[in-house]
């Protein structure tokens, strides 16, 4: 079981792509509501922010993109980017770390998703600022170095039972064809409903390798 210490103020970054690719690696299929519930723990939660790259004529994108508004994150995305090469990406490491640097006065400590080496001198420059930055991630697909700049690392591979998807829980509904709803027990405070939990070949979709 995860344990959170006092953290007050709590903001969520999360590297969409490279958690998915992590997640897929170890043959995790993430549920992003219980993620949600998971890191937030106790404390106060001011924003979750997860950051992906998209394909605006891409229907099943924008139906995951939605379902993430409207249970519990604030969606920053960007426009993928086709190069001479024919591959196809957008890098949102410049807005994740913009984004932990200037809203680091709002907050008292940040959870960084990702296991990217590239955002270690951002959150070196985050902990200079007085707030605690505590990164999540699997393992085998975080940075050693990352690791040490944390004040904290969340080893989601051993919360994977609880973080993950079941297929009793989203098994669509023969009646209604949608997912049915979770457990009123379940923590929200958030608008929005849990009904449509996306498939996973929709988040396929948006986090695909490079072509």
């Amino acid at each position: 079981m995860y344990k959170t210490a006092l953290r007050g103020r709590l903001v969520i970054f999360i590297d969409g792509n490279n958690l998915f690719h992590a997640a897929r690696s170890v043959g995790v299929e993430i549920d992003y509501a219980k993620l949600l519930d998971i890191l937030r723990g106790q404390d106060t939660l001011l924003r979750a922010f997860f950051y992906t790259g998209v394909d605006q004529n891409a229907e099943r994108q924008q139906g995951f993109l939605l379902w993430m508004r409207r249970n519990g994150y604030r969606v920053v995305e960007k426009e993928l980017k086709t190069f001479p090469d024919g591959t196809k990406k957008a890098n949102l490491d410049v807005e994740i770390a913009v984004d932990m640097l200037s809203l680091a006065d709002r907050y008292d400590t940040a959870i960084l998703v990702s296991g990217d080496e590239d955002f270690a001198y951002a959150v070196d420059k985050v902990a200079y600022k007085g707030v605690r930055v505590e990164i999540a991630g699997f393992r085998s697909n975080t940075s050693p170095r990352l690791i040490d700049v944390a004040d904290r690392f969340i080893e989601l591979d051993s919360l994977i039972p609880e973080i993950c998807k079941t297929e009793r829980s989203y098994s669509l509904s023969p009646t209604t064809g949608q997912f049915p709803a979770v457990s009123p027990n379940v923590r929200r405070d958030w608008p929005g409903d849990r009904t449509t939990q996306p498939l996973s070949e929709d988040m396929s979709a948006l986090f695909k390798d490079p072509e």
